[in-house]
């Protein structure tokens, strides 16, 4: 690895080789929903709760300040309100990522969709300029089309994570398979450290921090979780939560107990 992208590594994976990354992409998606109403009062929280990175698109970031947290620029996009939602279509570049300050690069990819072929051409074309700029690829890579029965099988989670791999991403983010037998093959089979989604929102905060441990526990290198932190009725405090697993080895007990402390 180049020494750009191992400089700019240590501004989003910690000396542990872990992360906790909240995105919060979704204005492009499904427009500005709860929690990312306002973008600087959201960043302003997770930094106080000692998030790692936080991932945006280019007009957010150069809009707000994320203190020293890492800066992970979002390049693809679509609105889920075209009839095409799945086929993500490049809205920036990674010298104009570079231009805003951005510590890492994120490309999505939807394995399985009908237009996987031109997502995975853009992955490859970015993961070739990332290393000419040295800078960092965070490959969003999920099993999603018409051939996919479950989102979650281990097979089609694995085969997904190893192209993101294979085309040169240097993290790859995917779906936890649901246990951690299955998540530790999903692992095994990918050379470059995976970070997983969060998903739809979850029912308690128990729900995603027990998905956590048990994902490092089978050897996840961290987190990307969105809605489950940013639409918490606290998010100083699960991200608190969070850094505390994921850094600290905390049990989902006292994670629970962080929740619960007086500011």
């Amino acid at each position: 690895m180049n020494v750009g992208k191992t400089r700019r590594l240590k501004r989003i994976m910690q000396k542990d080789h872990r992360t906790v990354i909240v995105p919060m992409d979704h204005g492009v998606t499904i427009g500005p929903i709860h929690g990312i109403t306002n973008m600087q009062i959201i960043t302003n929280q997770l930094t106080a709760g000692n998030v790692d990175a936080i991932l945006v698109h280019k007009g957010i970031a150069k809009t707000i300040d994320v203190d020293r947290a890492g800066l992970i620029v979002m390049l693809s996009g679509m609105s889920n309100l075209s009839p095409n939602v799945d086929e993500k279509v490049q809205v920036c570049s990674v010298q104009e990522a570079v231009r805003i300050g951005a510590d890492a690069v994120s490309v999505h990819v939807n394995v399985g969709a009908q237009y996987e072929d031109k997502m995975l051409k853009h992955l490859g074309r970015v993961s070739e300029e990332c290393d000419i700029f040295g800078i960092p690829l965070l490959a969003m890579m999920y099993p999603r089309g018409p051939k996919i029965q479950s989102e979650h099988d281990a097979t089609v989670v694995a085969h997904a994570a190893r192209v993101g791999a294979e085309l040169g991403a240097d993290i790859i983010k995917t779906n936890y398979t649901g246990d951690i037998d299955t998540f530790k093959g999903v692992i095994e089979s990918c050379p470059v450290p995976i970070v997983i989604a969060g998903g739809p929102k979850c029912k308690s905060p128990q729900e995603v921090l027990q998905t956590t441990s048990d994902a490092l526990v089978a050897g996840a290198a961290g987190l990307s979780i969105g809605r489950n932190v940013f639409q918490f009725e606290n998010p100083t405090r699960i991200t608190k939560a969070l850094s505390a697993i994921v850094h600290e080895n905390a049990s989902v007990e006292k994670a629970i107990k962080i929740i619960g402390e007086k500011s």
